[in-house]
């Protein structure tokens, strides 16, 4: 799922693009995408894109007569960003368009996404589409008038940049969760979701299953420290890769991360294999020697299966696979 900063990125890449543009139409090619129907859809044609915004995972594009475009990206979904192919003659800054051939190439861009688009939105210097890769759709589009119906999409989580280590430490022990649970609840912290808690938790040197209210006050600034050190992290990397352009590469799976997606492989401080726990279609990635004092975690279904075969350390689990 993207998460804040390939958000953050999808909406730097769109500032360079839309502002001041017209959204000339809508075309909506999946029927469940849609979650309103007031204001209708077909009412936002013609009007100007004036503000950008995130909130949480979702992209806000305001256009003029406070109405918001609000997409929800869930896991899948991706933006892809074709420019209306142009040329320029003389001193004139008058879009002209180009051969049937040059507009094919333009075209060619994007058609490994076409069978995937959900929607694509026209607008009057290129096109943004939509798509959701796999059979579950889960991508959503929100037409919301007015900031009181945007702001009752905000599931309310707080802005990891925007407050201090109290704040943190407050909604953070509000409830006895999972220190996993707690980042990546969007009603407590805002954009975190799966992948990133699982390096922040690594930065930090913590369990993913700790107690939020039975770490230490120590622990906790470690915590919010690795939270905004992380985040920040990641936005700069996403940034140098797309170095202007639009961002085609978006995923919560890359070789840079340090143990999102790397089980089995070494931990890059320790050089233990990081270890995980599946939970229907989400895992849990860590490092038993730098976060749970070589404890393995139990991971639902094979330790339901082994019982009591089920390996307590790493250690135990390196000898059960080498024998």
């Amino acid at each position: 799922m993207p998460e804040l900063p390939d958000i953050v990125v999808y909406l730097e890449a769109l500032e360079q693009r839309i502002p001041g543009e017209t959204l000339e139409r809508v075309t909506i090619t999946a029927p469940f995408l849609l979650r309103t129907a007031v204001p209708p859809i077909n009412s936002v044609a013609g009007r100007k894109v004036v503000a950008l915004r995130r909130l949480g995972k979702r992209i806000c594009i305001g256009l003029e007569g406070d109405l918001w475009l609000v997409l929800h990206l869930m896991i899948a979904g991706r933006l892809h960003w074709q420019e209306q192919p142009t040329v320029r003659t003389g001193s004139s800054r008058d879009r002209v368009p180009v051969s049937t051939s040059a507009k094919g190439r333009a075209a060619a861009q994007v058609s490994r996404a076409s069978k995937n688009r959900l929607a694509t939105f026209d607008f009057s210097n290129g096109t943004l589409s939509l798509t959701e890769a796999g059979t579950k759709r889960r991508a959503s589009l929100h037409l919301v008038s007015g900031e009181a119906s945007l702001q009752r999409l905000d599931p309310g989580g707080l802005e990891i940049f925007e407050i201090d280590r109290d704040s943190f430490a407050k909604v953070l022990q509000s409830a006895n969760h999972t220190l996993k649970r707690a980042l990546t609840d969007p009603r407590l912290l805002s954009g975190i979701g799966n992948a990133y808690s699982d390096e922040i938790l690594w930065d930090a040197r913590l369990s993913p299953i700790a107690l939020t209210q039975k770490i230490t006050s120590e622990e906790i600034d470690r915590l919010f420290n690795s939270t905004g050190a992380t985040l920040t992290k990641w936005m700069d990397l996403l940034r140098g890769d797309v170095a202007g352009g639009f961002p085609e590469k978006v995923t919560a799976f890359r070789p840079e991360m340090a143990v999102h997606g790397k089980y089995q492989q070494p931990c890059p401080r320790c050089g233990n294999k990081i270890q995980r726990i599946r939970y229907a279609s989400n895992e849990t990635n860590y490092c038993p020697n730098c976060q749970t004092a070589g404890k393995l975690l139990a991971d639902r279904a094979l330790s339901r299966l082994l019982r009591s075969d089920w390996p307590r350390s790493a250690d135990e689990l390196e000898g059960l696979t080498r024998s």
